[in-house]
């Protein structure tokens, strides 16, 4: 998701349609369990299609409908403009964080890449 927008609920204006990379990318999040995420670069890498800024670019267009929270930067810094939002998420979901240092800008957690990145283990299970 791109740092200059809000995940928005209600969609695009372009019509109901969503273009089958999206949709593809959508799925990925949605297949994301509660408390892990992956990375731009993760979702394009599983669907061996795009790169980490198409993913992203999905995300801020469509994201809104889907956990948008567990697709993430891989630094694990917290989406700006969104972090209490995901921050909040990510407590409920009990997802690995990293307390931030006292120098951190805003003192925000980072979430904790090692602990929390997903594989996307079950690939083949039902994914085309």
């Amino acid at each position: 998701m791109s740092e200059e927008s809000l995940p928005d609920d209600t969609g695009p204006e372009h019509g109901d349609a969503l273009p089958e990379y999206a949709e593809r990318v959508l799925d990925v999040a949605e297949r994301i369990p509660p408390g892990r995420v992956m990375t731009y670069g993760d979702v394009a890498e599983w669907l061996e299609e795009g790169g980490p800024r198409q993913v992203g670019r999905v995300m801020a267009l469509y994201g809104g409908a889907v956990p948008w929270w567990r697709v993430i930067r891989a630094d694990g810094v917290l989406l700006p403009g969104h972090e209490l939002r995901a921050l909040d998420n990510y407590r409920a979901e009990g997802t690995p964080l990293k307390e931030a240092s006292r120098s951190a800008e805003g003192h925000l957690p980072r979430v904790d890449m090692k602990r929390a990145r997903w594989d996307g283990g079950e690939r083949a299970d039902g994914h085309t």
